[in-house]
């Protein structure tokens, strides 16, 4: 699938937060479980404008987008969402390798990130090593695989 990938606007903040609540519901979590993760999924004007979100769409269509976030030397891949029917079309894979690009430029050694359980093994597909697990930021009692890559 051929794509192309730019910067998030200021004005497509609500098109990525619903984006990434369709994204987590491939998962067949309940629509109470993704409504306690909507907070934790909405991208602000502010954060799409930043420079740090990047989107990748197809004949003005958006497909996915991913986050950046940190301080060199070390960072955090914010978010990887692609759209339902966008899956398994290579849009993650592309987003992913497009993130850790721009974050080995701007001098990032390592990304971390807390991912679905679910999406694990994308990440570890992709060379990701998990060094723990972490709480959520939606669930109570809930945990995630922390995962990183190294960028050196």
């Amino acid at each position: 699938m051929t794509f192309a990938i730019r910067f998030a606007r200021p004005d497509e903040a609500s098109a990525l937060s619903a984006l990434a609540l369709r994204s987590k519901g491939h998962w067949d979590y309940s629509a109470d479980f993704l409504e306690l993760c909507r907070d934790e999924l909405t991208y602000t004007a502010e954060k799409c404008g930043s420079g740090d979100v990047f989107v990748a769409e197809q004949d003005g269509q958006i497909l996915g987008f991913a986050a950046l976030d940190g301080t060199p030397p070390d960072g955090d891949l914010e978010a990887l969402f692609v759209d339902v029917g966008a899956m398994g079309r290579g849009v993650g894979g592309g987003l992913l390798q497009h993130v850790l690009k721009v974050a080995r430029n701007r001098g990032f050694t390592s990304l971390t990130l807390h991912a679905d359980p679910g999406a694990e093994p994308f990440y570890a597909h992709h060379g990701a090593i998990r060094i723990g697990e972490a709480p959520s930021g939606s669930i109570p009692g809930r945990t995630l695989p922390e995962l990183m890559f190294g960028l050196t």
